[in-house]
C-alpha cells in the first residue's frame, strides 16, 4: 500500500514539475515574442494591443488628420484640455522636457496634446497652448464625438463638472502618457510621478528595441 502511495506522489510532483517547467517556458517563449519585454515598467491588462487605434481629429491648423498623419514616429500622447489649472500645463511641460532631453541625444520623439474639452478648446486656443510647450508639439480637438472616441480607443477617461454662475467649468481626466510607435502602436504608458529623465531612459529602450 505504502508503495502504490509512493508511486503516486512521485506521478503527482512529476506532473507538478512539469506543469512549472511548461509555464516557465510559455512565460519565456511570450516575453521572447515580445521585443520591448525588457523596457516595460508598467502592466495593461489585456496587454497592450487593448489601448490604442484609428482617430479622426481636428489638427491647430483647423485641418483634419488621423492617427496615420499624426504618428509618424515615436510619439508621446496626452489627454486633457487647455483650461486645466495646473495638471495639464505641468505635464504637458515635464513630457516636453523629456522630448528635448531625446533629441539632445539624436532622438526624435512628436509630443501630442489631444483635448477632451473640445466645446473650449479651438485649433486657435490649443496652438497658444501647444506652442507655449513645445514648438513640435501637435494639439488636436474635434466634435465631442470624434474626441471622445480617441479618449475611447486609449481608455482614459474624463468628466465634465458643472458649471459654476461664471460659466466656468472643471474636467476630471486620467493623467497618463502614452507612447505609441507607427509600426507598433501603443507600447507603453507613463505615470504623473515619472521624471523627464526617467521617461526619456524609457523611451530610448523602446526606440533601440524597435530599430
Amino acid at each position: 500500500m505504502n508503495r502504490i502511495y509512493a508511486a503516486s506522489a512521485l506521478a503527482l510532483t512529476a506532473a507538478l514539475l512539469g506543469g512549472i517547467g511548461l509555464s516557465i517556458l510559455w512565460g519565456r517563449a511570450n516575453q521572447d515574442e515580445d521585443i520591448f519585454a525588457q523596457c516595460r515598467a508598467t502592466r495593461v491588462a489585456g496587454g497592450p494591443g487593448d489601448i490604442g487605434g484609428p482617430f479622426e481629429l481636428v489638427s491647430e491648423t483647423g485641418d483634419t488628420v488621423t492617427d496615420a498623419d499624426i504618428i509618424t514616429a515615436p510619439t508621446l500622447i496626452y489627454f486633457g484640455y487647455t483650461f486645466c489649472p495646473d495638471v495639464c500645463p505641468l505635464d504637458n511641460a515635464r513630457n516636453a522636457i523629456a522630448v528635448e532631453i531625446l533629441e539632445e541625444q539624436g532622438r526624435m520623439v512628436t509630443p501630442v496634446f489631444i483635448s477632451i474639452d473640445p466645446e473650449r478648446d479651438t485649433p486657435e486656443i490649443l496652438a497658444d497652448f501647444t506652442d507655449n510647450m513645445h514648438p513640435r508639439m501637435i494639439g488636436l480637438t474635434g466634435s465631442l464625438d470624434q474626441t471622445s472616441a480617441a479618449s475611447e480607443a486609449y481608455r482614459t477617461y474624463f468628466n465634465h463638472q458643472e458649471p459654476g454662475e461664471d460659466g466656468y467649468y472643471l474636467v476630471d481626466h486620467s493623467t497618463f502618457t502614452y507612447l505609441v510607435f507607427p509600426e507598433h502602436g501603443f507600447v507603453e504608458f507613463f505615470r504623473r510621478d515619472d521624471t523627464p529623465e526617467e521617461m526619456a531612459t524609457r523611451v530610448s529602450c523602446f526606440m533601440d528595441a524597435a530599430s
